[in-house]
């Protein structure tokens, strides 16, 4: 099979790159390098089967002739990290949203089929928990900036859902929720790496708020493991799974287990959100997935635990921060 990932660059895209990679099959990643990086692919290009086009999923043409040339399309590309969409609303809803209607619509003149990854913040301030599919999305005020990200998403999905409900185009939507791993920078606001490399260079872990928040942090292998096999194998036309574990962990645990597995002397600082992100910033204060409906269909489960996630990411994080920095590389 031949593979379009768009975002192939970023955190996620390469390590799925290398997951079709590994089984066989050719890959060619669209990138625009906005927030993905050369250092994520540059592994993969001596490889036959790989090919690259650093170019935004904006252009029409590129992007048809790019889906002319393989038999399904993984759309990755997207506005990522808190802090870009806090910073930069117009760039967030135009990427997010038109991006995934120019993927789609140039897929749907051959009937390629796509897969749209979404966010577990389309759930948005819901209190119904765990997360299922079906669930209602209750959103915030639109003068709330954390939202546009939510709503883009959410259009996405409905775009994506409308396409194989009103012209038969193979698409689905996986819901992603908090993916962590190798590659992933802390550079948007990503709480893992960013206090994993804080810890590791004995500056004050950073918790915004007041840590009560909790998360679920799943694998990146974990994660593009199922989207794989769910696009190659399953293809589960006009649906919506949500992807990631359903380990909980409050953000002040996070931080101290990071603290200790790194052998840090950091201290723990609590930021206010309005200092973190701006005036009047909405957190979601918890964000936990039902997965039974990917399990049931798929048979999948995570198999790294939060112990796992954190010794892979510091071991990564030594590495990267052991390598000299040139006159003209940046740190992430």
């Amino acid at each position: 099979m031949r593979a379009l990932v768009t975002g192939g660059a970023g955190f996620i895209g390469s390590h799925l790159c290398d997951e079709l990679l590994s089984r066989g099959h050719s890959v060619h990643v669209l990138d625009d390098l906005s927030t993905g990086a050369m250092d994520n692919i540059r592994h993969l290009k001596a490889e036959p089967r790989f090919g690259y086009t650093i170019e935004s999923a904006h252009d029409r043409q590129v992007v048809s002739e790019l889906v002319d040339e393989v038999d399904l399309v993984f759309h990755l590309a997207a506005a990522v990290g808190v802090d870009l969409i806090v910073d930069s609303p117009v760039r967030t809803i135009g990427t997010n949203v038109h991006c995934t209607e120019v993927v789609l619509a140039a897929a749907g003149k051959k009937k390629k089929p796509v897969l749209i990854t979404s966010t577990s913040e389309v759930y948005g301030k819901s209190t119904k928990f765990p997360f299922q599919e079906t669930d209602d999305l209750v959103l915030g005020s639109t003068d709330t900036g954390r939202w546009a990200y939510a709503c883009s998403k959410a259009i996405d999905e409905f775009l994506a859902l409308a396409y194989w409900k009103e012209r038969r185009q193979p698409t689905f939507v996986t819901r992603l929720f908090n993916t962590v791993g190798p590659r992933q920078s802390g550079a948007y606001g990503m709480v893992i790496p960013r206090f994993v490399r804080q810890a590791l260079t004995d500056h004050p872990i950073q918790v915004f708020g007041d840590g009560t928040q909790s998360r679920c942090f799943c694998h990146v292998s974990d994660v593009v493991r199922v989207l794989a096999d769910l696009m190659i194998h399953v293809q589960p036309w006009g649906e919506v799974f949500n992807v990631g574990s359903s380990e909980e962990v409050t953000v002040l645990e996070l931080a101290h287990l990071v603290r200790t597995l790194t052998d840090s002397s950091s201290e723990i600082a609590f930021v206010p959100y309005e200092d973190a992100y701006e005036s009047g910033f909405e957190d979601m204060q918890r964000r936990v997935p039902d997965t039974h409906k990917l399990e049931q269909l798929t048979g999948w489960q995570p198999t790294n635990d939060l112990r796992a996630i954190l010794d892979d990411v510091i071991a990564s994080t030594r590495v990267q921060l052991s390598r000299p920095v040139g006159p003209t590389q940046a740190v992430a």
